[in-house]
């Protein structure tokens, strides 16, 4: 649970309970120096953010997730509003040249006791217009002071305000961005020159003066330098000539919102003028998004929060509307937008605003689910990350922006270049997605095939690989106790992605096909050629699903291995590798049969007998999982019929439909895998209740397993179930599905109505 910017999970929020329930009488202002230094809750300058937590602490209790101490004394903030009225100096007036006033030194005040604070209180109550303050957060006060003249005014800096159109837009910056940078902007909220000074340019010099000298001290009192410098200007009242002196920029005007520029309630000019050189490059520089940061939702109320409840997204309202599309696309996959908002043009145009936000993104919404993923890999000792492409076709929807070729040359069909990779258990069971790329190629780069030799791997598709393989040791570091397997067809055999695996041991293992005509050489010998050669190690049956118009059969394969050293590519300047070759052909197999199965996989697990082998070939043959995963994407979500106007509207409205395909094949496998393990597992108990109201049979003291709810699902998508029927796939799964959503509405309507409520 995110609040006041920082995540606190379950953990934490025990212990702020215990701590309370252990001692009542504690004050607020000890309970939150110790969440504190549980969190390392600290400013840049090491100091304690006690206020911000103190903040977040009442948030908490709002909310009802904590309960706070209740306070006893009363703070002088407590009573009233009444103003302090601060010691007003005697003052003179003054009307000469700014060259006559003699040294003109901007004063720092410190102490809120000392006589400079005092003092500055007293200009502020007595000549500004909006008092004294308070002054918002972090702040900075300075006095003006003439050997000549005495005290001449005042001015300070206090943390910026929270949110403005205008200067956000000035500056460029994303809300990710603004939320981490934020602090390094910083507000001129209040500058006076006492009325009776009449020296012209004065303003001027001392805006250049204060500006000059606030970086410094500011890092001296808060640990860091600001960037920027904002301020307002009731137009009403001033015209801002002395910033536009002091080269301040004008950038637009606030909108007037109480609070967000100061004395409330009417707009005013803003002004803006930079510290330092690269302050927008600065401010516009996003914090490193890591996975984990978010601890897993302790309240989430289904699987559609426990796979997006910790989306990096700000806004509340964003948040309920991508659960609420999750949800809608889940209890009618395939259907198109308006049909999946159940024809409510409301709703339907809350779904197209939401897919097109500044904030949401294929990335941003992938993220927690990513995060979820890497959860469930925790339960698990060895988890195998399976990468695959596919292309997108949307050739069908001319009026799509920013699309792009996804076949060759002589092709006319557009469309998205899809790459991801899946977790699957051993037994081949999706826990999730670990990595999503999505591309339109450019369709002036063509014939990049035939200078392929030339170019770096930074500038080929074949980069792909190595992304997905970072991306997949990044969540390793979740999931220190689990052994990361990555798997890849042919098209993953490049030696920069071994090579990156020998670069770093303790990154995630590989399990690739070679492809032949790669050439690969062992010493002076042709990989092929000695792999052949070997003695056959023993035999196993592989079941081989049917694809297209290929049947399904059991394929008997004579088995070698042996440890090899790959030579590099000429000219690239890499090093032999070490690696265990797992040699893998079909004998005696049926005449109709024209591609006989022949793998050759080369992994950097050891493999010294032939059940390690074997289990090389059966963790391979996972990669027909995700297979399985882009045919449910397509035809079951059918993706390829989304109309959106432009590229980024359809990967944003991918992301959702990619979790969701998932979540049908997840169903599929776990219930074949663990078929006995209560249905609570996937299931709400509305929804189970109603699938067995709907097929008329009575609701079982305890929720059954999960292979038999699974079973009267798939019913309801055409599954008969008969002896020979074996299990039901994700076809019929998502059918079902599709269904699910309005039995459990009638379930709960008639629950409802028969326990009296309205």
């Amino acid at each position: 649970m995110r609040v006041c910017g920082k995540e606190f999970d379950s953990e934490v929020i025990g212990k702020i309970r215990a701590l309370v329930a252990q001692d009542p009488s504690m004050s607020r202002c000890m309970l939150s120096r110790q969440v504190c230094e549980w969190m390392g809750w600290q400013a840049p300058n090491g100091k304690l953010q006690e206020m911000s937590c103190r903040k977040a602490l009442v948030e908490l209790e709002r909310r009802g997730v904590v309960e706070l101490p209740r306070t006893t004394e009363e703070y002088a903030f407590h009573r009233g509003s009444q103003k302090a009225r601060g010691a007003l100096p005697e003052l003179s007036e003054v009307g000469c040249r700014l060259g006559e006033l003699g040294d003109v030194e901007i004063v720092p005040v410190g102490s809120r006791y000392s006589k400079a604070s005092q003092i500055w209180n007293g200009l502020m109550e007595g000549y500004h217009y909006l008092g004294g303050g308070p002054l918002c957060g972090s702040q900075l006060r300075y006095l003006i002071w003439s050997s000549e003249h005495g005290w001449l005014g005042g001015l300070s800096f206090s943390s910026a305000t929270w949110h403005m159109r205008d200067r956000d837009k000035r500056i460029g910056w994303s809300e990710r961005a603004r939320r981490a940078n934020l602090r390094k902007v910083v507000s001129n909220s209040r500058f006076l020159i006492v009325p009776g000074v009449k020296v012209p340019n004065l303003a001027s010099y001392v805006l250049s003066r204060s500006t000059r000298r606030l970086s410094v001290d500011w890092e001296e009192r808060y640990g860091y330098r600001p960037l920027l410098v904002e301020t307002f200007v009731d137009p009403v009242r001033h015209r801002g000539t002395s910033y536009r002196a002091a080269n301040w920029e004008h950038v637009g005007r606030s909108s007037g919102r109480r609070g967000e520029a100061g004395g409330g309630g009417s707009k005013k000019d803003i002004y803006l003028y930079p510290l330092a050189e690269n302050w927008q490059a600065e401010l516009c520089r996003e914090p490193e998004s890591r996975l984990g940061e978010k601890a897993r939702p302790i309240d989430a109320l289904d699987w559609v929060e426990e796979e997006f409840g910790r989306v990096d997204i700000y806004d509340n309202r964003l948040k309920r509307r991508l659960c609420a599309l999750a949800r809608d696309f889940h209890a009618q996959s395939g259907a198109l937008v308006p049909q999946a908002c159940n024809g409510s043009e409301a709703k339907t145009k809350a779904a197209y605003r939401f897919l097109c936000h500044k904030q949401v993104d294929m990335e941003t919404l992938l993220k927690p689910h990513v995060e979820s993923t890497a959860d469930r890999i925790n339960e698990h000792e060895i988890v195998l990350a399976v990468q695959d492409s596919s292309t997108l076709n949307y050739t069908a929807h001319p009026g799509t922006k920013d699309l792009g070729p996804i076949n060759t040359k002589r092709s006319t069909e557009t469309g998205l270049i899809l790459h991801d990779t899946m977790a699957f258990t051993p037994g081949g069971t999706p826990l999730g997605l670990l990595d999503v790329q999505c591309w339109a190629r450019d369709p002036d780069d063509r014939g990049k095939r035939e200078r392929r030799a030339a170019l770096p791997i930074e500038e080929k598709e074949s980069m792909k690989w190595l992304r997905s393989y970072r991306a997949v040791k990044e969540v390793q570091r979740l999931c220190p106790r689990t052994k990361f397997v990555s798997v890849g067809d042919r098209e993953a055999d490049i030696y920069e992605l071994f090579q990156e695996r020998v670069n770093d041991p303790t990154s995630p293992d590989l399990l690739i096909r070679a492809e032949r005509t790669r050439q690969r050489k062992v010493g002076e010998e042709k990989l092929w050629a000695k792999m052949e050669k070997d003695a056959i190690r023993g035999y196993r049956i592989l079941h081989i699903p049917g694809k297209g118009g290929r049947p399904a059969r059991d394929a008997k394969l004579e088995i070698r291995f042996a440890g090899v050293t790959l030579q590099p590519p000429q000219g690239k300047g890499l090093s032999p590798i070490g690696v265990w070759a797992v040699y893998a052909r079909e004998v005696a197999y049926p005449s109709e049969v024209r591609q006989p199965v022949e793998w050759m996989l080369l992994t950097t697990v050891a493999v010294a007998t032939i059940a390690e082998a074997i289990e090389r070939l059966d963790w391979y043959s996972t990669r027909w999982g995700i297979e399985e995963y882009h045919r449910t994407l397509k035809s079951g979500c059918r993706i390829q019929d989304r109309r959106l106007s432009d590229a980024d509207r359809l990967k944003a409205c991918l992301a959702i439909d990619m979790v969701i395909a998932w979540r049908v094949l997840y169903l599929t496998k776990l219930s074949r895998e663990t078929p006995e393990v209560p249905c609570t597992k996937v299931f709400e108990e509305a929804e189970w209740k109603a699938l067995h109201v709907a097929k008329g049979v009575p609701i079982p003291a305890e929720p059954p397993g999960l292979r038999k709810v699974t079973h009267m699902l798939a019913s309801f998508g055409g599954f008969l179930g008969r002896k020979g029927d074996g299990e039901p796939g994700p076809t019929r799964l998502w059918r079902g599905l599709e269904r699910l959503g309005d039995m459990k509405m009638m379930y709960s309507l008639l629950t409802t109505r028969m326990s009296g409520g309205p």
